[in-house]
This record gives C-alpha cells, sequence and structure tokens, in this order.
C-alpha cells in the first residue's frame, strides 16, 4: 500500500430503487476499488471489470520494479552507456517527469531509486538504515534526469541511473481506467488505485462523489478532517508519517529531496492536490512534499494549483490551501489540532 496515502472514501449513499456497481482487487502491490452508475447501455459488470484489470496488468508490467520483467527492471539493469526502446506509457510518464524536473530544479527526480534503495525503502534495499558519506556519495552519482537521454523510441543513460515511476503512475491509471469506463459509456464513477482518486458525475441520488482529507494525529494514525466533493478532479495526497524509521532520535521519512539525497527534515506532514488530471495530482502532491511548507506553497501558487498543506506545529497540525484550492472548496483551510 503506498505510504503516501492520506485519503479514505466516505460510505456512499443509494438512490431509491437505484444502484452503484462496485468491484475491487489488488494492484501495483496493493489494492485498486472501481464505483459507477450503470446504465442500460452499460456493458455488464465483468466485462467493465476485466477491461479495467487489462489497463492495470499492462501498466504492472511495465512500471513495476517489485518484478524483475518488467520493462522499468530491465533498464534499470542495463549498464551506464545503454539504450532500451521504451513503450509509449512510459514515453509519456517520462516527459512529464522531465516536465517537473525542470520546473522544480531537481526537486521532482524519477531516478531517485538507489537513494531509495540505500535508505531502505526500495525494492532492492537491505534494511531501514542511515548510510555513511561514502555509500551516499557513490549512490547520489547515479541520480539525476540530466543523465537520461530520449533518442527516438529508446532512452539511453550515461550512468547506471535507475528509474522509478511510483510517484506518478498510479495516478496515471486512474486517468486511464476512467477514459475507458467513459469509452464504456458511463457517465458516473468514482475511481481509485493505490489511494490516487478520481470522480466524475454524480451517484445516483443526484448528490456527488465525496472523499475525506485525512489529518495525522502524532503516530502512524489519522483522522478524518473534512470532505471535499468531486466531479471531473483527480486527488492525489503525499505524506510524510506512514513509512518511516528513527534512528538515534532522529526520524527519516521516506520522501526524498533528491537534491541533497537525503529524507525531507522540513514540517509538512502531508500535501494534497486536486486537478483535472490524475496523473498531474500525482506528480505534483510528490514535488510539494519535497519542496515543503514555505517553497512548495509558493510553487503552487505560482503555477496556480488546487493544493492543501498540512503542517506541523508543536503537538497540533495547522491547514493552508492556496487560492486555487480555496476557490474549488470553500471554508477548506483552517487551523487544526
Amino acid at each position: 500500500m503506498r505510504a503516501s496515502l492520506l485519503v479514505m472514501l466516505l460510505t456512499l449513499l443509494y438512490g431509491c430503487g437505484e444502484r452503484i456497481e462496485r468491484f475491487s482487487g489488488s494492484t501495483m502491490g496493493s489494492t485498486y476499488s472501481i464505483q459507477y452508475v450503470p446504465t442500460t447501455q452499460t456493458p455488464d459488470s465483468q466485462r467493465v471489470k476485466a477491461e479495467v484489470e487489462a489497463i492495470l496488468g499492462a501498466l504492472d508490467q511495465q512500471f513495476s520494479t517489485w518484478r524483475g520483467d518488467s520493462v522499468v527492471s530491465r533498464f534499470n539493469d542495463l549498464p551506464a552507456g545503454a539504450c532500451q526502446a521504451l513503450p509509449e506509457d512510459m514515453r509519456r510518464l517520462l516527459a512529464y517527469g522531465e516536465f517537473l524536473f525542470r520546473e522544480s530544479g531537481g526537486a521532482f527526480d524519477l531516478t531517485v531509486q538507489p537513494l531509495m534503495n540505500l535508505w531502505g525503502f526500495g525494492p532492492q534495499s537491505r534494511g531501514e538504515q542511515v548510510p555513511d558519506a561514502s555509500a551516499l556519495a557513490r549512490e547520489r552519482a547515479r541520480v539525476g534526469q540530466q543523465h537520461l537521454r530520449l533518442d527516438g523510441e529508446k532512452l539511453c543513460k550515461d550512468v547506471a541511473a535507475q528509474l522509478d515511476f511510483d510517484s506518478m503512475v498510479a495516478g496515471y491509471a486512474v486517468d486511464r481506467v476512467g477514459d475507458r469506463l467513459s469509452a464504456l459509456g458511463i457517465q458516473a464513477y468514482l475511481v481509485e488505485i493505490t489511494g490516487e482518486l478520481k470522480g466524475v458525475g454524480r451517484k445516483p441520488d443526484g448528490s456527488p462523489w465525496r472523499i475525506a482529507l485525512e489529518v495525522p494525529s502524532g503516530g502512524r494514525e489519522q483522522h478524518v478532517e473534512r470532505a471535499i466533493a468531486l466531479d471531473g478532479y483527480g486527488v492525489s495526497t503525499s505524506g510524510d508519517y506512514r513509512n518511516y524509521f528513527e534512528e538515534g532520535g532522529q526520524r527519516y521519512s521516506h520522501t526524498f529531496d533528491p537534491r541533497v539525497g537525503r529524507p525531507v527534515k522540513h514540517a509538512l506532514a502531508a500535501v494534497t492536490v486536486v486537478d483535472p488530471s490524475a496523473l498531474h495530482a500525482d506528480g505534483l502532491s510528490t514535488l510539494l512534499m519535497v519542496l515543503g511548507p514555505e517553497e512548495g506553497y509558493a510553487f503552487a501558487e505560482r503555477h496556480d494549483l488546487a493544493a492543501y498543506f498540512i503542517m506541523r506545529q508543536g503537538s497540533d497540525f495547522v491547514a493552508r490551501a492556496t487560492p486555487r484550492f480555496e476557490s474549488l472548496f470553500p471554508g477548506q483551510g483552517k487551523t487544526m489540532r
């Protein structure tokens, strides 16, 4: 399950005499759930589920760093100077990752996996630990999207770089599944994949799909703070309180700043991004989480993003919403305890 999952679904309400179809399953090392309003033109639920799982299976075959036969794992095993042909999905995500890398001055980086492994959070890690300076310097030399070069349909690397698309592939999967549901004639749905969500249309009783933002409560637990209604928007939340370790009295999060090669140390506990594209929301929530409460908020405001920041303040938490978020969901930027 994604460590950054800070969003939960609220109980859905039924309209009188109408229904919502539901199904769920496993994917990307976690789970997915689909809820939609069927119509007379909608295929039967088994076909809908089969179409969804075909998309998820294909993406897992490309992007999973936990299976040795995936496209990304084969690329990661290549030595410096090698090239490999990439499928269209991967080229799309690489292009968006390159955009975020440039816009953030390297705070967002798809080549961070060597650092994740070194600190104990990646698929090839050897346990959570603070690395020594020489090991950190060695792995940092392999990190940086400037070491990648796209040559037609092939991706080349000038160091033994390793890609990790976990910061955006679930959001992309949400968009792909949503597009397929729309193509099948489904006009109202809520898609959730490893915690990334998108809601379109309305439930049979006319009410919107609603999700609840969670607030950490000091440990790895959380509580529901308030709900927002979705229609045509994707939602992604990244946070640092579910996946971390402690050593020598210091807390080390799984959220890394690639610019320094270490977990972030700022007071930002979680950030939610809302965007018509779940892919964009997914990547941007990671980017803002790395940048932190001040630099991240400035970035979000500068790019007119709908973002909701939750910062630690002593034993309490304080929330700050961007103007764009406030315009979409009035009353969401309040101080919390």
